[in-house]
């Protein structure tokens, strides 16, 4: 007999109740449970990025953190970057206005992790961008788009989402 536990978490500013398993990632709760299948799963063991969630505004491995320490926080996917009537976050158009994605599968954990980062830093150098995106691994880009599109962002003042 599998003991479920009760969670209320909030997501894209939606409040979801759901009995779970203790051991249920949030990746899995995310993805199955409320069908918000943008976050992405590679490794599975906290090393790529793509799981990469906000996690009370602090990006978070999903792949790692159980669907149960989420509860009564707040949780910001790729899905909530995005106005509610589709319009991307200035992030995000750069991202497509510097072609800084191909396969897109590490995408996600890219936005959200820079989505952190010029939250806290609005003008971050080429530097700290690119430290900033260690963890989070492409294979397909070589990152110079991806830069070039956080510096964008950065150097426009365009807003990033949470301001």
């Amino acid at each position: 007999m599998t003991v479920k536990q009760a969670i209320a978490v909030t997501v894209n500013g939606k409040q979801y109740q759901r009995e779970v398993e203790p051991r249920l990632t949030l990746a899995d709760f995310l993805r199955h449970e409320i069908n918000l299948t943008g976050t992405h799963l590679g490794c599975e063991h906290g090393v790529c990025g793509a799981c990469t969630i906000l996690l009370n505004g602090l990006s978070t491995r999903s792949c790692l953190t159980f669907a149960v320490q989420a509860h009564g926080q707040e949780v910001t996917t790729i899905e909530g970057l995005a106005e509610p009537d589709g319009t991307l976050s200035p992030l995000q158009q750069a991202m497509a206005e510097n072609h800084a994605l191909q396969c897109g599968f590490c995408t996600p954990g890219m936005l959200i992790t820079l989505t952190e980062l010029l939250r806290d830093d609005p003008n971050p150098d080429d530097a700290k961008i690119r430290e900033t995106l260690t963890g989070n691994l492409c294979r397909c880009t070589g990152y110079s788009g991806i830069v070039a599109a956080a510096r964008q962002v950065a150097k426009g003042g365009r807003g990033i989402a949470g301001d």
